[in-house]
């Protein structure tokens, strides 16, 4: 499996007017994208709050994932896009154990 990425992000006022102009399903633009660098798209949701929506995507690895999100900023069409990978259950408990490895000093201790 492929590391998944959750993308919360807002449109410009300016895309708002568009779309309310002429709406457009944005799943599909999306799915283009990142099956351009090989990924797939999991999800895609608006939402109330503080972002008008949410994408779940799977890319290959993290500079796939940079390229799209580069290339959606790059477009004008946001005025804010943020980029969380996600880590599955498994991923998380490797990281524990290796935790237990790391050498850690608080400071000024």
């Amino acid at each position: 499996m492929m590391p998944l990425y959750l993308t919360r992000f807002s449109y410009t006022p300016e895309t708002w007017a568009r779309l309310i102009a002429n709406p457009e399903d944005r799943r599909e633009a999306a799915r283009t994208y990142i099956e351009s660098v090989g990924g797939k798209l999991h999800g895609f949701w608006y939402a109330f709050g503080s972002y008008d929506g949410y994408n779940l995507w799977e890319a290959p690895d993290n500079i796939s994932m940079a390229a799209v999100a580069l290339a959606i900023t790059g477009g004008g069409a946001l005025s804010s896009f943020e980029t969380t990978v996600l880590l599955t259950v498994d991923e998380t408990i490797e990281a524990l154990r290796k935790a237990e490895t790391v050498q850690y000093r608080a400071p000024g201790a």
